[in-house]
């Protein structure tokens, strides 16, 4: 099967979160499944590509092609999205270039695809314009359009003074189709012209039909809902393990767990926290807004910091850094705050941490959970969206600890109850030596997205 997967960020060229590693590691398994998959995304300002043509750079992974498409206008920028005041108010005109070019570039290369895959809004425009511009066009006339919706949340949404920006007719600016409330929502036009729509977990695939968690497009989510499939995510684990990660002091197995000891205490010493095994470490690497549970941890900080250590890493809204900050500032022995996002930091939380929190809000699917798991390291999670179909409470024989209330009290008691299992040893290790086996590879994930495929292309 030829695959053309199109996003606005991937692994490892361009990551502001869960979307690059998806994309990233989601074409090399179905590589390896024997399909044909090219990959492409905006060449951004830190990417090199090892081949450079006039409009677009390539650079090959194993069987996989990922094309760059350029434009230094547009994506020769510090950010991908925009800056912490606020999107690039530019942004329709970035994303519906990209995604016209994409168009372009496959028939340049006459790569005929036999799926077209966008992921979130940002590509959401290749199949708009697939089912638009390109609908008559005999070289597609047999390419099924897959979007993934990775986070309902974030839809596209722009004046309609913008439209003509699009280059489409009017008549597709209507309730049916572009239209949200007289503006221009690229994700709804996206579920609108796509054979299959897809999310990141089957949870999240039912709670995105429903108003509490639709974000205003329940109503079209329910109407594709014959044609709306959840995928649980999975990770790669040639990046994410603590057996070959080269970013953690001591690598370390499920045979020998005792050297994770080893990333704490030194991680300890790096980051100035008082350097003691037996105070129960917790981490957290995310983006710092209220969807991610920052407001009930904030909430909840001088409670924890008197008795567990906390480090942070993140960039996200300016409200949570000026609160974390404060906190820091309080409690410097106990709270290390990185508002930033460093891959080493990243994994050596990982690593070194004895329990990770996740009190998200919503939660599409999430794989820092998975991640944990894997370096025997504890998740505290909301039981929301993927978080619910990956962790099961200890109480129940699982490998973490569950809110159901999503409030600061009932986040701290979760806390409170890792902290006492963690003083236990023996059943601590038992509960380590568990997760650390447990698999979310993307062998099996990648099947379940081929599947989705013919599914979609049977209908050609």
């Amino acid at each position: 099967m030829k695959i053309a997967l199109c996003s606005s960020e991937v692994f490892p060229y361009a990551k502001t979160g869960g979307l690059a590693d998806v994309t990233g590691a989601l074409p090399l398994a179905l590589a390896k499944l024997g399909h044909e998959v090219k990959v492409f995304m905006p060449l951004y300002k830190k990417i090199k590509p090892k081949v450079m043509f006039n409009d677009y750079g390539l650079t090959k992974e194993g069987k996989v092609e990922f094309y760059f498409i350029k434009n230094d206008n547009y994506f020769m920028r510090d950010a991908l999205y925009g800056t912490p005041q606020g999107d690039y108010p530019d942004n329709l005109e970035r994303f519906s270039f990209y995604s016209r070019k994409v168009l372009e570039l496959l028939k340049q290369l006459n790569f005929k695809p036999d799926v077209l895959h966008s992921n979130d809004w940002q590509s959401s425009l290749v199949n708009i314009y697939l089912r638009t511009i390109y609908t008559n066009d005999e070289f597609f006339a047999k390419t099924a359009a897959i979007l993934t919706i990775h986070n309902l949340a974030y839809q596209g949404l722009f004046g309609r003074d913008k439209y003509p920006v699009l280059g489409l007719s009017w008549d597709y600016f209507n309730m049916h189709c572009l239209e949200f409330y007289e503006k221009i929502n690229l994700l709804k036009g996206g579920i609108v012209f796509s054979d299959i729509v897809s999310t990141v977990s089957p949870t999240y695939a039912k709670q995105i039909q429903t108003p509490d968690y639709g974000c205003g497009l329940d109503g079209v989510l329910r109407e594709k809902r014959d044609k709306l499939v959840g995928i649980l995510n999975a990770i790669d684990y040639d990046v994410w393990n603590p057996e070959k990660d080269n970013l953690i002091y001591e690598k370390y197995s499920p045979k020998n767990l005792g050297d994770k000891s080893i990333n704490k205490k030194m991680f300890q010493k790096e980051l100035g926290l008082k350097v003691d095994e037996n105070t129960l470490l917790l981490g957290m690497v995310s983006r710092l807004a209220e969807q991610k549970g920052v407001d009930i941890l904030s909430d909840s900080l001088d409670y924890l910091l008197k008795k567990y250590q906390i480090v942070i890493l993140g960039l996200g809204d300016e409200k949570y850094h000026k609160i974390l900050k404060k906190k820091a500032d309080k409690f410097k022995k106990s709270l290390s705050l990185n508002l930033t996002f460093d891959e080493k930091i990243a994994h050596r939380i990982y690593a070194a941490c004895d329990g990770f929190l996740m009190p998200s809000r919503f939660e599409p699917c999430g794989l820092s959970q998975m991640i944990s798991y894997k370096y025997a390291t504890v998740p505290i999670v909301h039981s929301t969206g993927g978080l619910a179909d990956t962790v099961i409470d200890v109480s129940k024989q699982g490998g973490g600890f569950v809110i159901d209330k999503y409030t600061s009290n009932d986040l701290s008691s979760a806390i409170d109850r890792a902290a006492k299992l963690f003083k236990d040893k023996k059943s601590w290790d038992k509960l380590l030596k568990k997760i650390s086996q447990y698999n979310f590879s993307w062998d099996a994930a990648a099947k379940h997205y081929v599947d989705m495929y013919k599914k979609a292309q049977s209908s050609k």
